[in-house]
C-alpha cells in the first residue's frame, strides 16, 4: 500500500533523514523502531508532506506523493495521530470529531465504530478536551483520524505518558481498527510494538538499517541491542 524509497528530508538546514525506505504491506501493521531522535516521526511527517522531502520517492496505492500538500495527500485515504495527541482542547469530544470530517456525514457513518471502539468518548462526549485524562485525549486524537475514510493511518507514539491499563485499552482499539486500515505505527515501547505489529522497519540516525517479519526481531537479541536498547 505505501512505499517509500530513499527519501532525504532536512528540517532547516539539518539533513534529519538521509535515506530511509519503507514498504508497508495492505492490511497489516508495520512498527517504524528506533532510538530518540532517529527521525521516525519526521518520516510520518514526510509521508503526509508536513516535511517534504528534498528526493527519494512516496508512492500510496501507487500513485506518487512527491509535491503533494498535505491537505492533497490527506485527501486520497491517509490519516494521521499525531505525537502529544494535539486535540482541540476548547472544543468537546463532539466537536472535535464532527471537525474531523472531510465530507458531509462521516461521523454518523463511523458512530458505531468508533464508540465500540472507545466507549469512554460516548459517556463524555459533551466533554471539553481540557477536562479529559491523558488516556482519554490519546484515545479522541486516534477515533479523530478514524472520522473520514482513511485506508491508512500513520499512528505516532500512542502509548506515550499513558498508565499500563490505558495502553493495554490503546493496543486493542489498535488491533481491532486494523481489520478496517492498515497502520504504519512510531512507537517506543518495544514490547507494545511486538504485541501489534506484524512488521517492523528500523531507523538509525536518519536511515532505515534493518527491515523484516516482527516475530524474527523479538529473537534477534545482538540487533535489538544495537539499534534499540531494549532487552
Amino acid at each position: 500500500m505505501l512505499s517509500v524509497k530513499n527519501i532525504h528530508t532536512f528540517i532547516g538546514q539539518f539533513h534529519i533523514l538521509e535515506g530511509v525506505s519503507l514498504e508497508v504491506p495492505r492490511g497489516t501493521i508495520t512498527a517504524l523502531l528506533g532510538r530518540n531522535g532517529a527521525g521516525k516521526t519526521t518520516t510520518l511527517k514526510s509521508i503526509l508532506g508536513l516535511t517534504p522531502p528534498t528526493s527519494g520517492e512516496i508512492l500510496f496505492d501507487g500513485r506518487s506523493l512527491n509535491g503533494r500538500r498535505s491537505y492533497d495527500i490527506a485527501s486520497l485515504g491517509i490519516g494521521y495521530v499525531p505525537e502529544h495527541r494535539a486535540i482541540f482542547r476548547d472544543l468537546s469530544v463532539a466537536e472535535n470529531l464532527k471537525i474531523a470530517e472531510r465530507k458531509r456525514g462521516d461521523l454518523a457513518r463511523k458512530e458505531t465504530l468508533i464508540f465500540d471502539l472507545f466507549p469512554d468518548l460516548k459517556r463524555l462526549i459533551h466533554l471539553s478536551g481540557t477536562n479529559l485524562s491523558g488516556g482519554q485525549q490519546q484515545m479522541l486524537a486516534v477515533a479523530r483520524a478514524l472520522v473520514p475514510d482513511n485506508d491508512l493511518l500513520l499512528i505516532d507514539e500512542p502509548s506515550e505518558g499513558l498508565a499500563p491499563v490505558i495502553i493495554e485499552q490503546m493496543m486493542i482499539a489498535i488491533k481491532a481498527l486494523s481489520a478496517e486500515t492498515t497502520v504504519l505505527l512510531v512507537e517506543q515501547n518495544f514490547i507494545v510494538a511486538t504485541q501489534l505489529a506484524e512488521y517492523y522497519v528500523i531507523i538509525d540516525e536518519g536511515r532505515s538499517v534493518q527491515s523484516g517479519r516482527m516475530a524474527d526481531l523479538v529473537d534477534d537479541q545482538e540487533t535489538i541491542q544495537k539499534y534499540l536498547g531494549a532487552a
